[in-house]
């Protein structure tokens, strides 16, 4: 019989609910009382395609040691769901804690003998204090809120914040929500042994960092880096990065002497038409995006090879999910990788910016637009739903307000009247980039159409094989270019010299660099390398060579990023080892060092400082 855990600020809570209870908001506030107590959290939201009535999950690990990946296993199930009930008590580790709502007796067959069993009457409670129905289930949750802060001895007054700013310019509504969180609390105490092994103690270890999910993060990064159109269709999980940028140029992007709008969004009848009015408006010199996800990038192919052939810049925030067709339209994956990078048919590459976290998903959001301009291209932002709709723990976000937008090779009236020619798929620097006008620049030179067929440097219609071959060959040496200007790998040295290394990649990050402190507790060193970007740069190669065996962490289930690797790189196959998550719930630290480890002692891997010479 195992003991019960005991851990202070160091445990995993896991809310089991139905869609559409209203126990995301109770859920919500106890992850920002967590926060509010200066502990460090990383929460996860879960939660079916469907409206209301499936099974929703919310997990929350707090770490005062700071690790923002899922960590894998829970401690604490609170269990709201009787449908979900048999597979929510499976979760919990032994010597875990169940909390349930004990107002309708519950058979002994339907626990485990290894974990502690909470009972809290929560519906009868509830039915005492309030007649109507929808209140009974609203305030259910925020007296389970409250019983179980006196179960974890958290801070009261930390949750009654966290509660009255979530209720603020609804200030009657606050009173209401204190009296269901102490007549839960008040229970509690009263009626059972508080607090349990699980703890919370007041920290500093929050220090400035902000709370905030990657999509609003990408959306106000595309404000800053100078986006002024938005062309989108709804699909999840991109639809609230392309609503909060809306919110964002509402107040941001109007005259503040007028109040007329300096933005234009639009909602177009499906993907091909959003991907467009991109293409449109970058031609005529607007930086403008889309929001989508893996069935939205199968729809705008076409458009983005015209983008790429033509080369107009665009960028592209993808979004991933489950796939293919629908999949799982809820779950998370960075499967779109391959669809992306070589986005439609014939010989096609594009750029591709692969955050970690909601700060990157701000910078990246911005350089995307700078990059998209110089290297006149479509850009791909590729986030993951666990990026973009869970609230991440991240950096303040930084901008430079000395910083200019760059727009790239782009010549205004007087350049062309200066120049000799103007060639506009002339590369006259070498680069592989030409230079380009936008329509109306000057009266009579410059570019006013483009086209999607072949055509010479000087922008002649021609389907001859000599010019179509410069024209491709071109693009290659500007795809080349891209490597030194796109965001360069990070590096992640082990602490004793290491003949292996791993590389990873977006939201895997976070739980790979846990997983690298527990690998190495067990005496396997791995060298680290995270990728932040398509094209690779010459350092992704390098340290491949220099070690002689690479792990591939991923999710998905096709070793997507291998691929790219073996493809771009030329890299032996049998060189790089795939680790490959794609259940679609984010990968977490005890899959990655399991996986590591079992293919490790397979392969004979040791520490450099014991391999035999």
């Amino acid at each position: 019989m195992p003991q019960p855990i005991v851990a202070t600020n160091d445990f995993v809570v896991k809310f089991a609910n139905v869609n559409g209870s209203g126990s995301a908001s109770a859920n919500g506030l106890f992850a920002k009382s967590v926060l509010r107590m200066g502990v460090p959290i990383a929460s996860r939201n879960i939660f079916p395609s469907n409206i209301q009535g499936l099974p929703t999950w919310f997990e929350v690990r707090i770490c005062e040691a700071g690790h923002m990946g899922r960590r894998g296993g829970v401690d604490m199930m609170v269990a709201m769901n009787p449908q979900t009930w048999d597979r929510d008590v499976a979760e919990i580790e032994p010597g875990g804690y169940l909390f349930y709502d004990s107002t309708r007796p519950m058979p002994r067959s339907r626990f485990r003998d290894d974990i502690t069993v909470i009972g809290v009457p929560l519906t009868e409670i509830t039915n005492a204090a309030y007649s109507d129905p929808r209140q009974r289930q609203l305030f259910k949750n925020i007296v389970y809120l409250g019983a179980l802060s006196a179960l974890l001895d958290m801070d009261v007054e930390a949750v009654k914040g966290a509660i009255a700013a979530q209720f603020k310019g609804k200030e009657k509504l606050i009173p209401a929500n204190f009296a269901a969180l102490e007549m839960g609390r008040g229970w509690a105490q009263e009626n059972l042994a508080c607090p349990i092994g699980l703890t919370l103690k007041r920290a500093d270890a929050v220090g400035d960092r902000i709370f905030v999910d990657g999509n609003q993060a990408a959306a106000l990064g595309a404000v800053y880096g100078g986006a002024t159109v938005c062309a989108w269709y709804p699909i999840t999980p991109s639809t609230s990065l392309a609503e909060a940028f809306e919110k964002y140029c509402n107040r941001l992007r109007k005259d503040p002497e007028t109040g007329a709008k300096r933005f234009a969004i639009v909602q177009a009848e499906d993907e091909l038409a959003s991907i467009g009015m991109v293409v449109g408006a970058a031609w005529n010199g607007a930086r403008s995006f889309t929001a989508t996800s893996g069935p939205g990038i199968s729809l705008m192919q076409e458009f983005l090879g015209l983008a790429y052939f033509a080369e107009i810049p665009a960028v592209v925030f993808d979004v991933q999910r489950a796939g293919p067709s629908t999949g799982m339209p809820t779950r998370t994956q960075q499967s779109d990788l391959l669809s992306a990078a070589y986005a439609s048919h014939g010989d096609t590459k594009h750029v591709l910016l692969l955050p970690e976290d909601p700060a990157e998903c701000f910078a990246f959001g911005a350089d995307a637009f700078d990059l998209a301009d110089r290297l006149q291209t479509p850009v791909f932002v590729m986030l993951d739903l666990d990026i973009g709709m869970n609230d991440w723990l991240c950096a303040p976000f930084a901008w430079d307000p000395a910083r200019k937008m760059d727009r790239g090779k782009v010549l205004d009236a007087a350049g062309l009247d200066a120049a000799a020619s103007f060639g506009r798929y002339l590369d006259v620097d070498g680069d592989g980039i030409p230079y380009r006008t936008w329509p109306g620049t000057h009266p009579e030179k410059g570019a006013f159409f483009t086209r999607g067929t072949s055509r010479d440097r000087y922008a002649r219609y021609t389907e001859e094989g000599a010019p179509y071959v410069d024209n491709m060959q071109r693009l290659l040496r500007k795809f080349d270019t891209a490597k030194s200007i796109v965001p360069h790998p990070v590096a992640i040295p082990a602490k004793e010299k290491a003949r292996d290394g791993v590389i990873f990649y977006g939201s895997s990050a976070a739980a790979m660099r846990e997983a690298l402190a527990a690998l190495e507790a067990q005496g396997i060193h791995l060298d680290a390398l995270r990728i932040r970007a398509f094209p690779f740069h010459q350092d992704v190669a390098a340290f491949v060579a220099a070690h002689d065996r690479v792990f591939v962490v991923e999710q998905n289930r096709d070793a997507q990023l291998r691929t790219l690797l073996v493809n771009e790189e030329e890299i032996d196959p049998a060189k790089l080892i795939p680790v490959l998550h794609y259940d679609g719930t984010p990968i977490t630290a005890r899959f990655i060092q399991a996986a590591i480890a079992e293919r490790a002692s397979a392969a004979n891997i040791l520490p450099f400082r014991k391999a035999t010479p």
